[in-house]
């Protein structure tokens, strides 16, 4: 009948959601028990509530009555987790466990977005140096711990499929080829890439010409800015030109390094509220694309902005913590991970509705903020709550 919908046939519940995300995380980090006080699956709990509330282990272990002391945690967990490099390893496995099959598909080719995350860190480096990534002023500081993550995007959806930390000294070409050669082993095979303005360099443009991966990427402005009297230079000459175009650039880096690579210059006009025309023009430069139009570059890179979206729901599950130790924090920055990537999966083959043409995605169903909400309300009622707390004199007034 025209207009009946598919009646409702399942319930999902609170303990569903904590037994697929606990089950993902397990099965690939496979994290050991630690006495009788730290079983693993009091640990996940402690962890999965310290994600939800956006809090640190600290905060969690006072705030739950049956939890251990956030030292004893640490030291499990410490205990329990496997070395850094493998860790990262299986935190990627975890990420591809929620991918659906059908993403899979050898002979599919996807558009894969890679970007940085840095997160601001006024400390210094537990081991090594290099251990903390320098970059633009962000939060009062230049040091970070940066991870470098690959998406999949198609259709609004979008997947991490891996993800790496990013050492000090690493250049940006290296980071390409670590997660491209992590994706390929998955049978995900690129379309083409999304790249942020950070990789534009001759090294990363000349990697991938040789590795035959189209890409699309803004261009960095430099040269003399069209407003000099001597005249724009370098891609400063795009940014001069008042209507769209294409172009080529070659440069050279400093070490004489020489890279050649197709540009597109789209330029938009909009009236302001004075009457006046206000123009914005944005420089793209790309590789093994036949673009149909300007207007066509622009629509499809701004498709990479949904990974602004993915941190921001990232940092909603993103456990806090001051400590220098890069294993906990490598954990912590995956967990968040892996729990969007969870609500995804569940959006897109367990709560969204089948219709002609593809999934008919219901976001109103479950926000990635009610999920996690979820989670800590179930481990609150394993755990119990401690809601009181020591005081020097009574409340009567």
């Amino acid at each position: 009948m025209e207009g009946t919908m598919r009646p409702v046939q399942y319930t999902i519940t609170p303990r569903d959601v904590e037994e697929c995300a606990t089950t993902v995380l397990q099965d690939a980090i496979g994290l050991k028990d630690h006495g009788r006080k730290c079983p693993a699956s009091v640990l996940w709990h402690i962890l999965l509530f310290a994600a939800a509330r956006i809090t640190s282990l600290y905060d969690a272990c006072a705030r739950l009555r049956d939890a251990p002391g956030d030292d004893a945690v640490r030291k499990a967990l410490r205990a329990g987790l496997p070395p850094i490099d493998d860790l990262e390893e299986r935190l990627n496995d975890a990420l591809l466990d929620c991918l659906p099959a059908h993403l899979l598909h050898k002979r599919r080719r996807w558009r894969l977005a890679i970007d940085l995350t840095l997160i601001p860190y006024h400390g210094e480096p537990q081991r090594d140096l290099a251990e903390v990534f320098r970059g633009q002023a962000k939060s009062g500081t230049t040091h970070f711990h940066a991870y470098a993550t690959c998406y999949l995007v198609h259709h609004g959806r979008r997947f991490t499929l891996a993800k790496y930390r990013v050492l000090l000294g690493t250049s940006m070409a290296d980071v390409l080829r670590r997660l491209l050669a992590r994706v390929r082993a998955s049978d995900i095979r690129p379309q083409f890439l999304l790249l942020d303005r950070g990789f534009y360099s001759v090294d990363v443009v000349r990697y991938l010409q040789a590795a035959r991966v189209p890409f699309l990427m803004p261009a960095v402005l430099r040269g003399r800015k069209p407003s000099d009297p001597r005249g724009p230079t370098a891609t400063q000459t795009f940014a001069a030109w008042k209507r769209s175009g294409w172009s080529t650039y070659a440069w050279r880096n400093a070490q004489g390094k020489q890279a050649t690579e197709a540009v597109c210059v789209a330029v938009t006009y909009r009236r302001r509220r004075q009457g006046k025309r206000r123009r914005t023009t944005l420089v793209y430069v790309y590789w093994g694309l036949q673009p149909a139009s300007p207007q066509w570059v622009r629509e499809i890179y701004r498709q990479r902005f949904g990974i602004e979206s993915s941190y921001r729901q990232m940092n909603q599950a993103r456990i806090r913590t001051c400590t220098r130790d890069p294993l906990l924090r490598l954990l912590f920055v995956g967990i968040a991970l892996i729990l969007r990537n969870v609500w995804v999966w569940l959006h897109l083959l367990v709560l969204s509705t089948p219709r002609r043409g593809g999934r008919e995605l219901r976001l109103e169903k479950l926000r990635f903020r009610t999920m996690l909400l979820w989670l800590m309300h179930l481990v609150e009622e394993t755990l119990g709550v401690h809601d009181a707390t020591q005081a020097y004199a009574p409340t009567q007034l």
